[in-house]
């Protein structure tokens, strides 16, 4: 029988507030969620903690970590059906990884917050009601 060809895959999950607490315990639950359904974990760690853009399942705050790993490609749904099902996780979003090489993936770190930009001018500065809409 041959072996089934082995993708590898970008992990970003997210993890509630209660995760902050213990951030090593929480990298380790992501791992095993992946070990779990034939994946070989090449880069785990936490990826960064940040305040989320909208309220999800009570958390204003969640812990992203990122994991790379090799598995076959029928691993992905039964580990976001896992994820899912889980109170721990509040969200998963899996993509395929292999153009990035091993160097690459030990070298992510989470981009720094842009402020929103402000709206230059008010409604009277950009000409008021030109008539112009319809």
């Amino acid at each position: 029988m041959a072996e089934a060809k082995l993708n590898v895959y970008e992990a970003m999950f997210l993890l509630g507030a209660a995760a902050v607490g213990d951030q090593e315990a929480a990298v380790n639950q992501c791992r095993q969620v992946i070990e779990r359904h034939e994946g070989q974990i090449i880069v785990c760690k936490k990826w960064d903690e940040r305040k989320l853009m909208y309220e999800i399942e009570g958390n204003k705050r969640g812990l992203y970590v990122i994991c790379y790993y090799r598995a076959p490609g029928k691993s992905v749904t039964p580990i976001e059906r896992e994820v899912n099902l889980s109170e721990s996780f509040l969200r998963v979003l899996i993509t395929r990884a292999d153009h990035l090489t091993e160097a690459e993936m030990n070298a992510v770190e989470p981009q720094p917050i842009q402020p929103r930009e402000e709206r230059i001018g008010g409604y009277e500065e950009r000409g008021g009601d030109r008539g112009d809409r319809g």
